[in-house]
């Protein structure tokens, strides 16, 4: 069976998420070898392998850390000349996404990004899309050469399934280009406790309906409840009510957890581009006619200070 390389997203060797899932998907159209980059692959291994990583390769040097995107890049065009892979996988975030186009431009091939599915076909992994706002389903594939696919985070359950993980070293030659932009500086970002925006199960998201900042509180309530990332829409974020990172939208953030709350949220075309993919969709809104209530499963018309603390308490009287 051919091998399929999935780029492992990780801090200091704890893998993230989206890259359990991306092992799952890769077990569909082939063997999934990791490709681990920067320190930590021996403590990232035995997770990689319990979730079907037939191997890890692994690289470690100063430029994965001290320069963006190139020298990744870099890697895993040498791990494509190791392997002659099938495919390769990444994360649809902003920088699984420029690693996968620099990559299929210099191996000649073509990108998929934003995939929901994959499946083996005749021809080659084959990648169910949601396109147009999630308004059609498109099945597509690579045509030319070594297909590269970014997913969304949420697309597929992780599921475990034991192989061998065994890390070998990955021989990486940096390119001029791999030291053309330096990192400088670093902050680190602020832990609000919750998860991930893209990669949260469960997204309850607020818009112009809050009626300002001070009202958030009422969202994020329900959020703790659950367990849940908050979102905005881009109207609440342009008032300055909530930060643009937690921005929901064609301009800001796509999310397609398993449950999303919009509270207060019209349901603009903007903002459903993000969220259209949600497994489950419920709506508090005032506005019987609100477009929102055209895309959920679940809706309540009614004000949402009413009804969201009734459903907070509801949520922790269950818990409890």
């Amino acid at each position: 069976m051919a091998e399929v390389l999935v780029y492992v997203d990780h801090v200091d060797g704890a893998v993230r998420k989206p890259t359990l899932e991306l092992l799952t998907l890769a077990r569909r159209i082939g063997e999934p070898v990791a490709v681990h980059l920067g320190g930590g692959a021996d403590a990232a291994a035995p997770t990689l392998a319990e979730y079907g990583a037939v191997k890890v390769l692994a690289a470690d040097a100063p430029e994965f850390a001290d320069y963006l995107v190139v020298p990744k890049v870099d890697a895993l065009q040498a791990a494509c000349e190791a392997v002659s892979p099938a495919a390769v996988l990444l994360p649809s975030s902003a920088e699984g996404k420029e690693i996968g186009a620099r990559l299929a431009l210099r191996l000649g091939s073509g990108i998929i990004t934003d995939a929901v599915d994959l499946e083996a076909g005749d021809e080659g992994p084959v990648a169910t899309q949601s396109v147009f706002a999630a308004a059609f389903t498109t099945k597509s594939r690579v045509s030319k050469g070594t297909p590269v696919i970014t997913v969304k985070p949420n697309s597929a359950a992780p599921e475990a399934a034991a192989a061998a993980g065994a890390v070998e070293q990955l021989s990486v030659s940096f390119g001029e280009l791999a030291t053309g932009t330096k990192v400088v500086s670093r902050t680190q970002r602020e832990s609000s406790g919750r998860p991930e925006l893209t990669e949260a199960a469960i997204v309850v998201s607020g818009g112009r309906g809050v009626g300002g900042a001070e009202n958030f509180n009422v969202v994020e309530a329900l959020a703790d409840s659950l367990g849940a990332a908050v979102g905005a829409s881009r109207a609440a974020v342009d008032a300055g009510w909530y930060p643009h990172t937690s921005q929901v939208g064609q301009t800001g953030k796509t999310v397609s957890p398993q449950l999303y709350i919009a509270a207060g949220i019209s349901g603009a075309i903007q903002h459903r581009a993000g969220m259209q993919t949600s497994k489950t969709i419920v709506a508090v809104n005032k506005d019987a006619e609100a477009p929102i209530f055209d895309l959920v499963d679940y809706g309540v018309v009614g004000d949402l200070f009413e009804v969201v603390p009734q459903l907070t308490e509801e949520v922790k009287s269950r818990k409890g």
